[in-house]
């Protein structure tokens, strides 16, 4: 990376691509980039923000990249036909995936690798906001934005020491094989992206790669049985090194004990008990003092869209969630029950094959977390382009649900089911916009919260 001088990011607004190009640019390198939603006119905040640390931002047309790129980064999506990686290849200039970068720069330093189907940004997000604290000047590139910026809507990196790195291992493109971290921690497995087996053995090999310390849920059984040698972390659970006890759920937040010290988290959930849980013990190896994790976490406001409140309107509350799974929509769902208060659900399904994969365990999530009060919206599937199979539809889902004794009802379109949530809600009442990989989400949460005020 010594060498480049300019790099070219194609689809820099994406969470991880644009992480990443703040953390180069830190580093000294020029950074410009491209992004289709740009171009509509989507997100322009975070592309305001972008342009405001001083990276260059070009139409996705192939005209940003010139001979002064040294070298054009894509994501796992970006195709061959798009301008920009086009003229790359007409002007002979290297492209790399965002992951075989990463990799390249995460495994110089002393690094902390998060992976695991569920959790991975809040844990991520929670250590490097914890070695922040503690003075340690980390740099950490997340996969969502930290709360505790709230000035700045691009707030999904901490810009360090080089030295000292936090990332997240994503397994659903198999890139996290890239990496060789000095700390693992494997949050959990279950079903998401790839069959199970196939995740057990990439996650074994994550673990396994430790330099340091890997860092493992004793409570998931899956990750229990991996048998690793490492800092086991629990709730309420015997066989772990680092165990949360006396939890405690607050209006504002959960409370939990660790060996005689007292934790205070902002964010609620019995999930985020073990999220804290897998930061503390990650946080232990590399000589954090507890009590200065547990200060550290009773400041940390949690990440965008993670059963984010963005308002409440005539008594009714707006809540803007990244659930899309069904170990996370449990989560979500079983967090929300600890309050009181009517559940009105829309999710967004995202993805055909992802749909069909998951589709009996996305059924069984919400048959059982919704009461029969709550209520439950889906639009179709959301399409993000490309070949698919489009052989599922939301009716699908909706029908199973509904069989199951709870009001669950298919809309064409995101708009009706405003009009309904708005006729529907009543004082009390919960509205959460639950679903992955669409920013239009959190608009139209923002969108409902505005009409419930008129």
């Amino acid at each position: 990376m010594a060498a480049l001088k300019t790099v070219f990011f194609c689809g820099i607004g994406g969470s991880g691509m644009s992480a990443l190009a703040q953390v180069l640019r830190h580093q000294g390198i020029a950074v410009r980039g491209s992004d289709r939603r740009r171009d509509n006119g989507q997100s322009t905040e975070l592309f305001e923000r972008l342009r405001a640390d001083g990276i260059a931002l070009f139409p996705q047309d192939g005209s940003g990249v010139d001979d002064s790129v040294d070298e054009l980064i894509v994501s796992a999506a970006v195709e061959e036909h798009v301008p920009d990686v086009r003229a790359a290849l007409r002007r002979a200039i290297p492209v790399r995936k965002r992951a075989e970068v990463l990799a390249e720069l995460f495994n110089r330093a002393e690094g902390v690798a998060v992976g695991g189907t569920s959790g991975k940004t809040t844990v991520a997000g929670m250590i490097g906001h914890i070695l922040k604290q503690a003075g340690r000047n980390p740099t950490a590139i997340l996969g969502g934005s930290l709360l505790n910026d709230s000035s700045r809507m691009s707030g999904n990196a901490i810009c360090g020491d080089s030295g000292l790195q936090v990332i997240e291992a994503d397994e659903s493109d198999g890139t996290i094989v890239l990496y060789e971290p000095s700390i693992s921690v494997l949050t959990n497995i279950s079903l998401d992206h790839k069959p199970l087996r196939e995740l057990r053995e990439m996650f074994l090999d994550f673990v396994q790669k430790a330099r340091r310390a890997a860092v493992i849920n004793m409570d998931c059984e899956l990750s229990a049985a991996l048998d690793v040698e490492g800092i086991g972390f629990g709730v309420d659970n015997c066989r772990a090194q680092v165990c949360a006890g006396n939890v405690r759920p607050l209006a504002d937040g959960v409370a939990f004990d660790v060996s005689g010290t007292r934790f205070r988290l902002m964010v609620p959930g019995r999930h985020n008990v073990s999220n804290a849980l897998a930061a503390v013990a990650a946080c232990s190896a590399l000589d954090v003092p507890l009590a200065q994790t547990a200060d550290a976490l009773a400041t940390f406001a949690g990440i965008r869209r993670r059963l984010q409140v963005l308002g409440t309107e005539g008594s009714v509350t707006v809540i803007d969630d990244f659930a899309h799974n069904p170990d996370k929509i449990a989560a979500t769902l079983s967090t929300l029950k600890e309050q009181p208060g009517r559940l009105l659900v829309m999710f967004q399904p995202t993805g055909f094959a992802p749909t069909r994969f998951l589709k009996d365990g996305l059924i069984a999530a919400f048959s059982a977390g919704l009461e029969c009060g709550d209520q439950l919206a889906m639009p179709e599937i959301f399409y993000a382009g490309g070949t698919a199979v489009r052989d599922i539809s939301s009716r699908d889902l909706i029908e199973a649900i509904s069989g199951q004794g709870v009001n669950a009802v298919f809309f064409n379109t995101r708009t009706e089911i405003a009009r309904w949530f708005a006729k529907e809600a009543s004082p009390g009442d919960r509205v959460v916009i639950m679903g992955a990989r669409d920013d239009t989400l959190t608009d139209f949460a923002n969108g409902l919260l505005k009409s419930l005020a008129s």
